[in-house]
This record gives structure tokens, C-alpha cells and sequence, in this order.
């Protein structure tokens, strides 16, 4: 199967912009699409679905723990069944005017501290599976790709639930792979060290970590970034590498 290429969009709120959703949408496949929580606001999210629709995007949920002022990127202690309202809260938003747009909202990527969680911690991850089981219609979670995606497999069918993984095209790889924290040496790849690592995962279904190990990664989707110019170039070289 092609790789397919996902963008967290519409983190623009109020008098805040945030990111190139115009210039992003065009080249990608799916956009993960902030819920409120941390970023978004109603109209932002109207008009992103506006652009997606118009480009043939897929959309999908990207809630978060309810941090504005910290954009979701810091751990919120909450219960299981305050995960779950949560999860419920702005994927039924982001559903309903999805639907009032002539969208179908297909999956759930869950943004910042939340996904964090979720990968490290399976009472999150529970959580979460929980919520999208109980959600009204199937819709599908996305998931970071690592040597554990059997065992997550095994959990979501548990919970009746279909996974979507995904690779991240400009971070490095850690041995166990995690991704390696932002605050070492090559966390973040250059531009060449990114088409090459998006070219080995769709040619060779791996990443090579910073340790020079190469590590199999089973994988449907890469995350790619927009928020600057250098980020808008990225994205068209990797969509012209993966359609050539």
C-alpha cells in the first residue's frame, strides 16, 4: 500500500494564526484537524474542512488535553473516564461539522501530550480506545508506529477498533523506537536526512536510529510538517518522491 501523508491543521484560534493550511492541504492526504482543546476555534475548524474538501483531504479528529495556554503539550492528570469525555467532546464536534460539510471524519489522532501518553502509558491508551469503541460509528485511531504495534493491534481489537500507523518523516529514531527527545544531538533530521528516511520507510519498511540500527516499522501514514516555508518545500519533495 502507498504511504499516505497526515498534517495537524487548523491550530489557528482567534486573533492567533498558526501554520500554512492553504499551502499545506494541496499536498497531503490527511489532515489531523485541532478540536478546541488546544488549538482551533469554530470557524477555523469550519474552514479547514472547507479546504479539505475542496483538495479531496481525509479528515480526522486531533483532540487534547484542554490546555490552550500551554497547546497540549503538557500531561494532564485525568481519569479514564474524563479521557474518554474528552475524546467524545471534540471528535463529536469536529464530527458533526464534518458532516454538515459533505466530509466523513474517518479517524482520530490524538495531538501533543495526549498522544504522548497514550504511547507510554496503556491506561491511556485504553482510555482512548474505549472512547472511539463507544463512539456512535466506527472511526479509526492513529497511532505512532513502533516494535509494539502487535501488541496495540491486539488491544484494539479488543475494543473493536481498526489502527492506523504512522512514521514521523523528520524526527529521529531512538533503539526502542521512541522517538529520540527533541533535546539530544539529530532529534530533529535535515532536510536530506528526512527524504532519506521517508525514502528507506517506503521502500523498506525501516528507519535507521541514531545509533545506526535499522528497525522495522510496519506502516500506513507519515506525519509531515507545514508551519513555515522550509516545511511547505519539504512536503512537495516528499509527495514527488513517493508519487515517482
Amino acid at each position: 500500500m502507498a504511504l499516505l501523508l497526515n498534517c495537524d491543521l487548523g491550530e489557528s484560534f482567534g486573533a492567533w494564526s498558526m501554520g500554512m493550511d492553504e499551502m499545506v492541504m494541496p499536498h497531503i492526504d490527511q489532515a489531523n484537524i485541532a478540536c478546541g482543546f488546544h488549538a482551533g476555534d469554530p470557524l477555523v475548524m469550519q474552514k479547514t474542512l472547507r479546504m479539505a474538501r475542496e483538495n479531496g483531504v481525509t479528515v480526522g479528529a486531533h483532540p487534547a488535553y484542554p490546555d490552550l495556554m500551554g497547546f497540549g503539550r503538557r500531561s494532564i492528570h485525568a481519569s479514564a473516564n474524563e479521557i474518554h469525555a474528552l475524546v467524545h467532546y471534540q471528535v463529536a464536534a469536529l464530527d458533526g461539522m464534518a458532516a454538515s460539510a459533505d466530509l466523513t471524519l474517518e479517524y482520530v489522532k490524538p495531538h501533543g501530550a495526549l498522544y504522548n501518553d497514550m504511547m507510554a502509558k496503556p491506561s491511556v491508551r485504553q482510555a482512548i480506545m474505549k472512547a472511539i469503541s463507544d463512539y456512535y460509528r466506527p472511526v479509526k485511531l492513529m497511532l505512532q508506529a513502533t516494535p509494539d504495534a502487535e501488541n496495540h493491534r491486539i488491544e484494539a481489537e479488543h475494543y473493536g477498533i481498526e489502527l492506523l500507523f504512522e512514521a514521523f518523516a523528520d524526527r529521529c529514531y531512538d533503539d526502542d523506537g521512541k522517538l529520540l527527545a527533541r533535546t539530544k544531538p539529530g532529534a530533529v533530521h535535515s532536510r536530506e536526512k528526512m527524504l532519506e528516511q521517508v525514502r528507506q520507510l517506503a521502500d523498506e519498511s525501516s528507519v535507521t536510529t541514531v545509533s545506526g540500527h535499522i528497525l522495522k516499522l510496519e506502516v500506513d501514514t507519515i506525519c509531515v510538517h507545514g508551519d513555515n516555508a522550509d516545511g511547505i518545500a519539504a512536503i512537495k519533495e516528499i509527495r514527488e518522491m513517493l508519487a515517482s
